[in-house]
């Protein structure tokens, strides 16, 4: 009996590098997801608060206050008052300052969400620097973490499921030979592909809406917008993140290749799309590299629906982005298929 496994052992080892495709990204996966979060997460001393100062960088120092010494918190500058209170009132930013001398008097001190550990741990720091300080409350309802946050998740939720649920299916019918039958039919790649989108749609949009309205019943998150709007943007949303997944396995016809193709897309999304926290402040590239993925677009418009009751005549720049999006990925999902690995 322990000769066979050890054939066994010594006959997947073999299958596994001979196969040089997924011996690769097995080595190369791991080493760009530790330069990758190297470099989203770089330094020794990561601040603990994010504040945004309304003033140009260059006047944020000691000598202008105090304040500006404080370790362990990330100042950044702001151009646009009104929407840093917005995101102060998002849990985005911890807390906004603004000391410049060329603003009414009535718009000096600084903003905190109420509802913000982060926020009250940054006043009290401020109130022992400054007791002078105005403060003003966000003008918008303050927002809970969680109301935050279960749009993340549930994005996150929906990720997996439409980049893993269509990329492992296809890799399976490639390699079982289901795709090479296929073949020998009428059947073009383009009708196979939408066949295989509109059934993982319907699939990922259903789990969604009930694990969304489950959620709500038992979480009681915040809806200021509208079903029907969000159902759109969930939908356009699923359908780029699915045709992502068939661009990624349109000639793979190994697992290991898949799942590390499809990892190299899932975690830099996971990690700079805002599922679990607020990329503002941070570095100018990784805010950019965001902005290519659709899971960013998707959860701006989900939570500026679910938190700012904003309609879809405000998210006209998401929506135009997804559709983009989708088009394109199927149009390059289409045109690299194969039916086999021949």
């Amino acid at each position: 009996m322990f000769n066979r496994i050890l054939t066994l052992v010594h006959a997947r080892n073999l299958e596994f590098f001979r196969d040089k495709a997924s011996l690769g990204w097995s080595v190369a996966m791991p080493f760009f997801l530790v330069f990758a979060l190297a470099l989203a997460f770089y330094g020794d001393n990561k601040p603990l608060f994010k504040v945004a100062v309304y003033q140009p960088a260059s006047e944020m120092n000691g000598q202008l206050s105090p304040i500006f010494n404080l370790q362990h918190v990330q100042f950044y500058a702001t151009d646009n008052l009104q929407q840093a209170i917005d995101k102060v009132a998002r849990h985005q930013s911890d807390l906004l300052l603004n000391l410049n001398p060329s603003t009414p008097l009535a718009e000096q001190g600084y903003w905190v969400n109420v509802d913000s550990p982060n926020g009250y741990v940054m006043e009290e720091l401020l109130k022992g620097i400054d007791a002078n300080l105005k403060r003003h409350d966000t003008e918008n309802q303050p927002i809970r973490y969680i109301d935050w946050v279960i749009p993340g998740v549930i994005g996150m939720n929906i990720m997996f499921g439409a980049l893993f649920g269509v990329g492992f299916v296809i890799v399976r019918y490639r390699r079982s030979g289901y795709l090479k039958r296929l073949n020998a039919t009428p059947l073009k790649p383009v009708e196979f592909i939408l066949a295989q989108l509109v059934s993982r749609l319907f699939i990922v949009v259903f789990l969604a809406v009930a694990i969304f309205m489950v959620s709500k019943w038992i979480l009681g998150f915040a809806m200021n917008g509208s079903y029907w709007d969000l159902l759109l943007v969930t939908i356009l949303g699923s359908l780029s993140m699915i045709a992502l997944s068939l661009v990624m396995t349109a000639r793979v016809s190994s697992e290991e290749l898949a799942g590390g193709l499809l990892n190299l897309v899932s975690w830099p999304m996971m990690l700079l799309s805002g599922v679990w926290f607020s990329l503002e402040g941070s570095h100018p590239v990784l805010q950019y590299l965001a902005q290519l993925f659709p899971l960013t677009h998707m959860l701006d418009a989900v939570r500026a629906i679910t938190i700012d009751g904003q309609g879809l005549a405000e998210l006209t720049q998401p929506l135009m982005v997804l559709s983009l999006m989708s088009v394109v990925f199927i149009a390059i999902g289409a045109y690299l298929f194969k039916w086999s690995d021949d």
